[in-house]
């Protein structure tokens, strides 16, 4: 009986790894399929009759040498990084205390506003662009970066708004209530107390405004034109794709380079997004 409980035990235990394996195979299989691509040579990546997930021939670094080189791959990495920095900076100081706000509202009014905020993130672009133009057109800030830094909060700051508002509700009143009592303000308590409670839902948002950030394509198209103030959402498929000839040792290469980091903070905050998106728990 023991022999045959012992075997079900480890059955079920190759059962459970087995299907990690497979599952950490399928995640990692786009990463190993661009780094291949990356390093493969032109006559090999286009050469039917070859293995499409090895190296057939010797490996090159000519794709990766053609977007330093040949393309501003460096500078819309840090047009991205610095428009996604201050885009992040503006949605929290906006979405944090909106959130707080709105979780502490009493009745069925702080609900609705939530589910109204919320509303405004699924409008898609392709209906606000043409209006939005209008705005950056006056504003004078037509090709350059700081009008998709003016227009991207629109949608990051009702997204964290809600994602917010859900964890500040799991912290209970009666925390902030003990807190005043002891002599703190309202602001104090929600800077020394709520804050440190939130980082998990904070560090979320921040992540999650940032990704958003760099997958976005339709405003920063339409408002920047020149390649020295493109993003890398949009200067690596329009530099990297001339008509119908796709250079795809470089596009992989850029993919890879752009995405590798943010899939590598994805994994060492793991168990911190699970907590913001599981509403966490009160320490």
């Amino acid at each position: 009986m023991a022999t045959g409980l012992r075997w079900r035990r480890i059955a079920a235990s190759g059962v459970r790894w087995g299907t990690l394996t497979a599952f950490a195979v399928l995640l990692a299989f786009p990463f190993y399929r661009m780094l291949i691509t990356s390093f493969k040579q032109t006559s090999d990546l286009y050469n039917l009759k070859n293995n499409p997930f090895i190296f057939n021939q010797m490996p090159t670094f000519e794709h990766v040498a053609y977007l330093f080189r040949e393309t501003l791959f460096l500078r819309w990495l840090g047009n991205t990084a610095f428009a996604g920095l201050l885009v992040v900076a503006i949605t929290l100081l906006l979405a944090t205390p909106a959130a707080y706000s709105l979780a502490r509202l009493t009745g069925r009014w702080g609900e609705r506003l939530g589910i109204g905020i919320f509303l405004t993130y699924l409008v898609p672009p392709t209906l606000l662009f043409i209006p939005l133009s209008r705005i950056v057109a006056s504003l004078g800030l037509q090709d350059t970066l700081w009008s998709v830094i003016l227009v991207y909060p629109s949608f990051t700051i009702p997204f964290s708004t809600w994602l917010l508002m859900g964890f500040f509700k799991s912290i209970p009143r009666e925390l902030e209530d003990a807190a005043m009592v002891d002599g703190l303000t309202r602001f104090q308590a929600f800077h020394k107390l709520v804050i440190p409670i939130s980082l998990s839902g904070i560090l979320t948002v921040v992540i999650f405004s940032f990704t958003l950030v760099m997958q976005e394509f339709v405003y920063a198209l339409t408002f920047i034109s020149s390649a020295s103030h493109q993003t890398v959402g949009v200067g690596v498929p329009i530099y990297l794709v001339r008509g119908d000839v796709y250079y795809w040792g470089s596009l992989m290469a850029a993919c890879l380079i752009a995405t590798l980091p943010i899939a590598v903070l994805y994994n060492v905050f793991l168990d911190r997004f699970i907590a913001g998106f599981t509403v966490g728990s009160v320490k």
